[in-house]
C-alpha cells in the first residue's frame, strides 16, 4: 500500500510539473517547448566585393510526421538594407558559396527526389537554381576554382552493379574492416559542351577518403587531405597530397605519421598551410600550423596558437597572415597568426563566441556570427584592420523576450590546487536571500568545453528552461577540457573519474559558498563524457538526489569492444583493456555501481555507434536489479546526438520533471537562505 500510495504521489507529481511546462509557462516563461522554436543561425560567406554575406538559418519543423531542422540560404547586403531568403522548398539547402565573379550563388541539396545532396547554382539576381552535379551518391565538399570556369568537389563511390543485385536479392554481407565506400576528388565544367552537358573528370582513385581540398591561386593544381579508410578511429592517418586540377599522379606533400590536414593555398600561390601534431596522435589534440612551399619541400612550424586547436579559416590577401579559429577560455575567438614565426593575435574581442568568419577579397571586411548567453547569434560585419563589429541580422525577432536567468564565469581552486573555471546561470528572477536547487552538467568529449553560447537556444539540456524553474546550473571546464592550453587538456590521462570528479566537487562547494544554492537539491546531468562522469559520480557520493545520465560510457572495457572509436580509451589510458584490466576497471562506474542510491534518468540513442546502447543498458539493469529508482528512454534513429526537434524538446522535459520529482517538489522553488 505505501508503496501504491508513493507511485501515486509522483505520478500527481509529474502530472503537475507537465501542466506547467505544456501550459502557464508557454505564455509565461522559457519552456522547452518555447526554445524548441528557436532559429539557428550559421555561416558566414561573403562576396569577393564584401557587399553581400550569405548564411543559413535552420527551423523546426514539427508539423505532423515531420521532426527536423529545414536550413534555408540567406543573402544580406553588408550594408543591412537588403535581407532575402533565396532558397526555398521542403528540402534543405547548405553550403552557400559565391562564385569568383560574385555573380553566382552555389549550394548543397538533395532536393530532387530520390537524389542525394548535389550541386546547384542560382544566379544572386535572382531566377531558378540550376542542378550542376549529377550521380548516385552525394557530394560531400566543393570549392571553386579561382577563375570560376570549373567547381572541384568530393563524392563518394557509389554501390556497383553487382552490390545493388546483392542488396535486392538479400546477399548484401559485410565485411567488418572492409569494403569501405571511399570519397573522392571530381571536377565539373560551369559551361556546357556541345551536347549541352558539364564535363565531368574524376582526379583521384584507390584505396584514401579524401576529407577536404583547396585549389592553388592558379587554379592548375588541387591538394587534398586524406586517411586510409573513411572510419572515425582512422584520424590520425591523414596525410596531405596534390594533383593536377586537369587530371595527372597524386604527388605527396606532406606523409608524416600523425594527423596532417587541413590544406590551404595562399593567394599568392607561394605557400600551402596546414595543421598537424607534428607525427604525435593523441586523441586529446595538440596542434599546430605549418607551411610549405605550394610544391612541396621543407616544412616551417609557426607559432603555437592559446590552445594548440587552431582551425585554419584563410589566408590574408597580403599572404603575411593565416587567420584561425580556437576556444579561449569560455570564449570562441577568432586570431591572426604572421607566417614570420611572430605569436598570433586576437581579432574578436569582447564577451561570447564568435565564429563562421569570411573576409571579401580585398581582406578589408569580416563577416561572422557572434552570440553571448543572453544575445541570440547573428551576422555581424565589421573592420579587419579595427574590430568594432556591426550587427547585421535578427534571425529570431519572432523569438519570446522573457526575462532570463543570467551567466557569468567563475573560478575556484580544485583539491590539488588546480584554478578551475566555469559558467553559472542563476535563476529567472533571482533573489539575493534565497537558495536554489543546483544542476551540475558537464559537457562532453573529454576535450569539450562551456563557451559562451546563446542560453535560451533549443537544446537537450536547455538552459533557461532550467532556470526558469528556478535552477542554478554551474557548467565547469574540468581537466581535460578545452580552451586552457595543451596541458590543462592532457591533465586527465590515466585520471577520469577523479582528478576531473575533485574539480567538479569543488565547484558546487565554490556555488554552496556563495549562498546560491542549497545542499540539499543538488542534480547532475551529462552527455557522452558528460554521462560517463555523471555515472562515476553517482557511485562515490549521495549528495546528488538525482542524476540523468545522456549517452554515458558505463563500462570502459565493453565500450572500447564496440564503439567505432576503439583506439580511443587506450590512448587516454595508455594501454589495452586485456593490458590494463585493474584500470578500466577502477575507471568504470559498471565495476563501483553497488550500492548506489540516486534516482538516475537514462537517456540514450538506439543507433549510436560512438557510444554504443549498451553502455547505457548495462547501467540500466545493475541499477534496476539493486533497487534503484532508475528510468531509461531510448530515441529511435538517433546517432550520438540527439537531432529530431521534437526528441530535442522532449528530452529536456524529462529531465526537468525528472529532477523536480526526484526534489519532491511541483515547482522547484527557493528556500530562505540561513
Amino acid at each position: 500500500m505505501a508503496a501504491i500510495a508513493r507511485n501515486a504521489f509522483q505520478f500527481l507529481v509529474l502530472f503537475s510539473l507537465q501542466v506547467i511546462t505544456h501550459s502557464g509557462n508557454a505564455q509565461t516563461g522559457w519552456t522547452p517547448e518555447v526554445m524548441i522554436k528557436f532559429k539557428r543561425v550559421d555561416g558566414t560567406v561573403m562576396s569577393p566585393d564584401g557587399k553581400l554575406i550569405a548564411y543559413t538559418v535552420s527551423t523546426p519543423i514539427m508539423e505532423e510526421e515531420k521532426s527536423e531542422y529545414l536550413t534555408h540560404i540567406w543573402v544580406i547586403s553588408a550594408d543591412g538594407k537588403f535581407n532575402q531568403q533565396y532558397t526555398r522548398g521542403e528540402k534543405s539547402c547548405t553550403n552557400p558559396a559565391f562564385t569568383p565573379d560574385g555573380k553566382y550563388l552555389t549550394f548543397l541539396s538533395d532536393r530532387q527526389e530520390k537524389e542525394k545532396k548535389q550541386i546547384y547554382l542560382l544566379p544572386v539576381t535572382g531566377g531558378e537554381a540550376q542542378q550542376i552535379t549529377i550521380g548516385k551518391s552525394g557530394v560531400n565538399a566543393y570549392a571553386w576554382s579561382p577563375d570560376g570556369q570549373r567547381i572541384a568537389f568530393t563524392m563518394t563511390d557509389p554501390e556497383t552493379d553487382h552490390e545493388e543485385k546483392s542488396k535486392k536479392a538479400k546477399r548484401d554481407m559485410k565485411r567488418v574492416a572492409a569494403d569501405y565506400k571511399y570519397a573522392h576528388l571530381h571536377t565539373i565544367t560551369l559551361e556546357k559542351d556541345a551536347t549541352g552537358k558539364r564535363k565531368v573528370q574524376r582526379l583521384t582513385a584507390g584505396n584514401f577518403h579524401i576529407t577536404s581540398l583547396d585549389w592553388s591561386a592558379e587554379g592548375k593544381t588541387l591538394a587534398f587531405s586524406h586517411q586510409v579508410n573513411p572510419q572515425a578511429n582512422e584520424w590520425p592517418t591523414t596525410d596531405i597530397s596534390s594533383v593536377p586540377s586537369d587530371s595527372g599522379a597524386v604527388h605527396p606533400l606532406v606523409s608524416w605519421s600523425g594527423f596532417d590536414g587541413h590544406p590551404h593555398y595562399s593567394p599568392d600561390g607561394r605557400w600551402l598551410a596546414f595543421v598537424s601534431d607534428g607525427g604525435e596522435a593523441r586523441w586529446a589534440t595538440a596542434t599546430d600550423v605549418y607551411i610549405i612551399p605550394s610544391f612541396g619541400g621543407e616544412p616551417k612550424k609557426l607559432a603555437a596558437a592559446p590552445d594548440r586547436q587552431p582551425q585554419i579559416l584563410g589566408w590574408s590577401p597580403s599572404c603575411k597572415e593565416i587567420f584561425f579559429s580556437e576556444s579561449e577560455r569560455t570564449c570562441r575567438r577568432i586570431f591572426s597568426l604572421p607566417i614570420n614565426g611572430a605569436a598570433p593575435q586576437m581579432i574578436t574581442s569582447g564577451a561570447g563566441n564568435f565564429f563562421g568568419a569570411s573576409w571579401s577579397s580585398d581582406g578589408k571586411i569580416v563577416a561572422l556570427i557572434h552570440e553571448t548567453p543572453n544575445m541570440a547569434p547573428n551576422v555581424y560585419i565589421s573592420s579587419s584592420t579595427k574590430f568594432n563589429p556591426r550587427k547585421l541580422t535578427d534571425v529570431n525577432a519572432d523569438f519570446p523576450k522573457f526575462p532570463m536567468g543570467r551567466t557569468e564565469a567563475i573560478t575556484w581552486k580544485s583539491k590539488d590546487g588546480m584554478e578551475i573555471e566555469g559558467l553559472l546561470t542563476y535563476p529567472v528572477n533571482y533573489e539575493l536571500d534565497k537558495l536554489y536547487p543546483l544542476v551540475l552538467q558537464i559537457h562532453g568529449g573529454p576535450a569539450g568545453v562551456f563557451t559562451q553560447n546563446f542560453t535560451a537556444a533549443s537544446a537537450v539540456y536547455p538552459l533557461q528552461a532550467f532556470a526558469q524553474q528556478r535552477y542554478t546550473i554551474l557548467r565547469p571546464n574540468p581537466r581535460g577540457s578545452s580552451g586552457y592550453g595543451k596541458d590543462f587538456r592532457f591533465a586527465n590521462y590515466n585520471d577520469w573519474g577523479f582528478g576531473d570528479y575533485e574539480d567538479l566537487m569543488a565547484g558546487v562547494n565554490k556555488v554552496l559558498g556563495m549562498n546560491v544554492a542549497h545542499p540539499d537539491s543538488l542534480c547532475v546531468m551529462g552527455w557522452s563524457y558528460g554521462g560517463f562522469i555523471t555515472s562515476f559520480i553517482i557511485t562515490k557520493t549521495n549528495r546528488f538526489k538525482a542524476a540523468s545520465v545522456g549517452a554515458g560510457v558505463t563500462n570502459l572495457m565493453s565500450f572500447t569492444g564496440t564503439a567505432d572509436i576503439p583506439s580511443f580509451l587506450p590512448d587516454y589510458f595508455g594501454g589495452e583493456p586485456w593490458e590494463r584490466i585493474d584500470t578500466y576497471m577502477k575507471h568504470s562506474a559498471m565495476f563501483n555501481i553497488t550500492d548506489v542510491k540516486t534516482p538516475t534518468l537514462i537517456i540514450h540513442g538506439e543507433d549510436d555507434r560512438r557510444v554504443p546502447l549498451s553502455q547505457g543498458q548495462e547501467l540500466y539493469n545493475a541499477l534496476q536489479r539493486q533497487g534503484c529508482p532508475v528510468e531509461m528512454v531510448v530515441y529511435p534513429r538517433t546517432s550520438h546526438g540527439v537531432r529530431e526537434p521534437k526528441f530535442i524538446q522532449d528530452v529536456g522535459e524529462r529531465i526537468i520533471a525528472w529532477f523536480n520529482t526526484q526534489l519532491g517538489r511541483r515547482r522547484a522553488e527557493p528556500v530562505v537562505a540561513k
